[in-house]
């Protein structure tokens, strides 16, 4: 593309209308994964080039979790985050509806918001030009009026970039940049019947409390999040000294374990449980905490069924391809935002139920800053083994030798009627191996078609047949 020359006579006025990626295909890169052996290449750890990928094939295309409703309840009330590399501003509408906007100038790109979230904004200010933006995005006015008095500038015709998709599930609010993406709930399948163990456990939902945490690790984003898809194994090791500090011996999955314990996938969404009703709750120190998920769990009976009710404050974890996580019981929530190969940057929240007692919702965020946060007796160890493991995979020869992800190979639970693809046990690399499986999909479709349809989606199972 050139620039006009001289008076630029004749010339067309620039076209601003927003372009949103298309997917491509690297098919290269989808055989990084290899489900036949169970292994995994350690090049989508440390390669630039797969990053860049991801950038394009899965941020640009899946929904992304961007804000909870409770961080936006007024009109102009709004909040900066990420999808992917991209900074964006989450924002309530006059009317009560949610935008998500590019938080980029279109005139020389710099930031029009620089803090983290406020409240009854009115717009948005670039800083270096003066072009204001009102809460929809679109172009309010320019410093002096320079450019209006310019025949050549349409105002109307230029503003900031919205997310293509905007859409909630039971409060928490996603986006997507693809205008052809299938809806949210399409996009969660299955998996909404196991999100409800922390959405929907009782009358009234969630919020977040105590606003948010935010730190910085030198690890892939991949690593923290198979991590919370359904590593349990890790805790027996990692957390031995966390453990017994706070319960005063290590960690215990319960005298049913055998009996209760499996994983869930349904496209790359997982989570890991063993049905003990309080095991990730006691890590919290907090006997009072343990008192009110037992009473929680036997009135979520009636509604969530027994599985899930069992599940609420169980050793637990969970992960929403591709990079948000929660855990239940201890009531942490996160996003591990990519920004590079070899570095995230870790947004953390405690989520509670609405309705829960003042006393209940403090006392959950005393524990989350305790066990997950980057002083945290938890997250702490969590953080060096994805920091070394980040950085030894990007070893020249270290790297030729593939990750091995075979534990638990032919564990499939064909008789317990939950939806999803489920496998017997929480000790098991089932759901990690599902989570790379729908990585290299993202990888190699380049059609919806093919992504919803392939080998991580559920078999054919109905919620009224799980409870």
């Amino acid at each position: 593309m050139t620039m006009c020359r001289g008076s630029c006579q004749g010339a067309g006025r620039p076209d601003m209308t927003p372009v949103y990626p298309t997917a491509g295909s690297y098919p290269d890169f989808a055989r990084l994964v290899n489900r036949d052996t169970a292994q995994v290449d350690r090049r989508v750890f440390s390669d630039e080039a797969v990053y860049q990928a991801e950038l394009r094939q899965i941020f640009a295309r899946a929904w992304l979790f961007l804000a909870h409703e409770s961080q936006i309840p007024g009109p102009g009330d709004f909040i900066r985050t990420s999808m992917g590399e991209d900074d964006v501003i989450i924002v309530r509408q006059r009317d009560g509806s949610v935008k998500a906007l590019l938080n980029s100038c279109p005139h020389r790109g710099n930031r029009v918001c620089m803090v983290d979230a406020g409240s009854k904004a009115r717009g948005f200010i670039c800083n270096y030009h003066g072009w204001s933006f009102g809460l929809d995005g679109g172009l309010r006015g320019t410093d002096g009026k320079v450019y209006e008095k310019d025949e050549s500038f349409e105002k109307a015709q230029i503003g900031l970039t919205p997310v293509a998709q905007v859409a909630s599930y039971k409060g928490l609010i996603f986006g997507t940049f693809d205008p052809e993406a299938p809806s949210l709930e399409e996009f969660l399948g299955d998996f909404t019947f196991y999100l409800d163990i922390m959405l929907d456990n009782e009358e009234g939902g969630t919020e977040f409390v105590g606003g948010a945490i935010r730190s910085e690790i030198d690890c892939n984003w991949k690593f923290p999040a198979e991590n919370f898809v359904g590593d349990i194994l890790h805790a027996f090791w990692t957390h031995q000294s966390g453990a017994q500090a706070i319960l005063g011996g290590g960690v215990d999955l319960g005298k049913r374990y055998d009996e209760l314990a499996f994983q869930a996938s349904v496209y790359g969404h997982g989570i890991e449980t063993n049905l003990d009703k309080v095991g990730n709750t006691r890590t919290l120190g907090y006997p009072e905490l343990v008192d009110y998920v037992f009473d929680l769990s036997e009135r979520a009976r009636a509604r969530l069924g027994e599985v899930r009710a069992r599940a609420i404050g169980a050793v637990s974890s969970a992960t929403v391809f591709p990079n948000m996580s929660f855990l239940p019981g201890q009531n942490t929530f996160r996003v591990w935002h990519p920004r590079g190969p070899g570095k995230i940057e870790l947004v953390s929240w405690t989520i509670v139920n609405r309705n829960a007692p003042e006393r209940i919702k403090d006392l959950y965020r005393k524990g989350v800053m305790m066990t997950f946060s980057p002083g945290g007796v938890f997250e702490m160890d969590d953080g060096e083994n994805w920091e070394y493991s980040t950085r030894v995979n990007q070893g020249f020869v270290t790297r030729q030798q593939p990750l091995h992800y075979a534990l638990g190979l032919g564990s499939e639970d064909l008789e317990r009627n939950l939806p999803g693809i489920v496998h017997k046990g929480s000790l098991n690399d089932a759901n990690q191996r599902l989570f790379y499986t729908r990585w290299a999909e993202f990888m190699e479709h380049d059609n919806w078609a093919d992504l919803q349809n392939g080998a991580t989606a559920a078999p054919a199972r109905t919620r009224a047949a799980a409870e």
